[in-house]
């Protein structure tokens, strides 16, 4: 397959059916085939019911490994030290330059507690506290992501949590070092190479050997969501992750061939991957449709790249900037670079983006690995309430309430009237007996 039979789809801002096409050509429908929910159903109720077995049959069959227990499937800390210690200076050099940056970005957004005092006395506030044990869920399978376990685990010690779960599918060739030294640098205390539902539904139920976690963070295949789907409420969730998104507004002020690799970066995540571009000028357009054509031939994974950009893609003509945030706002892309001149007067047309990448020398791919913040991102247009992943992920806000004689007596008339006018008799009375006490109890 070369790049002379790739098409890209185009559209046009001033089309009168631009947002109709646009939405059809995203296909985000959150709509799972009723035979994945099956599958996944039936593997969540065996691993709860038949616990390490389940599993194990599982990895067996899907992973195509034959582990005899629990424990080989098992690596401990002890084991990731020790691959931190074996890798080659250049890999660990970069790694923790990597989770450096990723500890100190996260460490800004710890949030702590805090109150406040009315004048009767009364205190109000708000307790922070991080999550006992959470379970993170490195993506694998097709490749090995150590990137994924520094952005995963990394804002969960920093918030303070007791204890980190991981499970990556069964890891293979000589980058599985890679992955157990990155687990190592984020402070991950049990590592478990299992992955898919039965990852999940082991790190939701809890199994002889895998304990139960509070939280799940981490994006995998459709199994891997529909399992995360099924199991929340029994524990939390991150958010639904769907196929990685890159759009790039750009002014015509960028190097056509930047911004084409770019695109690659995006596009050779796997062929459903989308990537897009929105430029103020076709000619733009046609210079980077250039570069693509001459720069992926020389691509390691071009078969990847130009399935992707041929189903995927989208190059977006707007008429002005303004234009092309509209347009973005409507995709609410994972990422969204703002390849222009002037990128920060642009950000506040900008509503809806996982992470925004801002000027042509922030490439998306340096957020991928080494920026700062977590490259877990909301996809699928969830961006538009969901946010990257960060600390506060990790953390619980409780309410405090510490009433006064004084106010207890103030808000008991209000919460008793509006509990009558709800026909809840014990909930007035409840609070009126408080105020009956603080009568009692008044000096005379």
């Amino acid at each position: 397959m070369t790049s002379q039979s790739l098409t890209i789809t185009r559209l046009s801002v001033a089309d009168s059916e631009f947002e109709n096409q646009l939405l059809r050509l995203l296909q985000r429908e959150m709509l799972i085939a009723d035979d994945v929910t099956e599958i996944v159903t039936a593997i969540l109720k065996d691993v709860r019911a038949r616990g390490d077995q389940a599993v194990l049959e599982y990895t067996r069959k899907f992973d195509d490994f034959d582990a005899a227990s629990i424990q080989d499937l098992s690596v401990s800390r002890e084991q990731m030290l020790a691959s931190l210690e074996n890798l080659a200076d250049p890999q660990r050099q970069a790694l923790e330059h990597a989770a450096q940056r990723i500890g100190s970005y996260h460490e800004r957004q710890k949030q702590g507690s805090w109150h406040y005092e009315e004048a009767d006395g009364s205190i109000y506030g708000q307790k922070v506290s991080p999550l006992e044990r959470v379970g993170v869920y490195v993506p694998g399978g097709k490749a090995n992501y150590p990137s994924s376990v520094l952005m995963l685990a990394i804002p969960a010690r920093v918030a303070g949590v007791k204890e980190i779960i991981a499970t990556v599918p069964t890891a293979y060739g000589p980058e599985v070092d890679l992955i157990f030294a990155a687990a190592a640098l984020a402070g991950v205390d049990r590592l478990f190479t299992i992955g898919g539902a039965q990852a999940i539904a082991a790190l939701a139920y809890g199994t002889e050997s895998i304990p139960r976690v509070d939280k799940i963070t981490g994006p995998g295949n459709i199994f891997v969501t529909v399992a995360k789907k099924l199991v929340f409420g029994e524990v939390g969730i991150d958010m639904i992750a769907g196929p990685s998104e890159l759009t790039i507004i750009c002014d015509g002020s960028t190097d056509p061939d930047w911004v084409a690799m770019d695109l690659f970066s995006q596009a050779e995540h796997d062929e459903q991957a989308q990537a897009i571009l929105i430029a103020t000028s076709a000619e733009f357009l046609d210079q980077v449709l250039a570069s693509i054509e001459r720069l992926l031939p020389s691509m390691e994974r071009r078969s990847i790249i130009h399935e992707s950009l041929q189903n995927r893609g989208i190059f977006i003509l707007a008429a002005d900037l303004e234009t092309a945030a509209m347009a973005s706002n409507l995709i609410a892309p994972e990422h969204l670079e703002l390849s222009v001149v002037d990128s920060e007067q642009l950000l506040p047309r900008i509503d809806h983006a996982g992470a925004i990448f801002l000027g042509k020398y922030s490439a998306e791919a340096l957020g991928d690995y080494c920026a700062g913040p977590s490259h877990v991102l909301p996809t699928s247009g969830t961006a538009r309430f969901f946010s990257a992943l960060g600390v506060y992920d990790f953390q619980k806000r409780t309410s405090i309430i510490n009433c006064s004689p004084a106010g207890a007596a103030k808000l008991a008339i209000t919460a008793a009237e509006i509990a009558r006018n709800e026909h809840l008799h014990a909930h007035a009375l409840s609070a009126e007996y408080r105020l009956d006490s603080t009568e009692e109890s008044e000096p005379d």
